[in-house]
């Protein structure tokens, strides 16, 4: 029977322990950090597209004629805009709940 030293065993342990919650903790959250920075730069870039768009329409609706001038046909590239902006988001919320259900389904196969 070898002599073994029962601090080897603690500093073993120790080391297993150690490495274990690196396994388990750190790397899947090194890995999570990269798809989180990719979320937040495409939410981003989309932010961006939809504000660039707003604006476009707006600049558009106050070149045409009709709405230029000081009556309540001015308010209406406004208007016109925040409808877009409306209808963008409408379309986020329906392509979010419909992955949403398409997830649970998945989960009940």
């Amino acid at each position: 029977m070898a002599n073994s030293n029962p601090l080897d065993g603690a500093q073993e342990i120790k080391e297993l322990i150690v490495s274990y919650a690196k396994q388990e903790t750190i790397v899947p959250l090194s890995a999570l950090k990269k798809y989180l920075g990719f979320g937040l730069a495409g939410s981003l870039f989309v932010f961006l597209g939809a504000f660039f768009l707003c604006l476009g329409v707006l600049r558009l609706m106050q070149s045409i004629e009709f709405f230029a001038g000081g009556s309540w046909a001015s308010t209406l590239p406004y208007l016109i805009a925040l409808g877009v902006l409306v209808l963008l988001l409408g379309l986020v919320y329906n392509a979010l709940r419909r992955s949403k259900k398409a997830l649970a389904g998945q989960g009940r196969g």
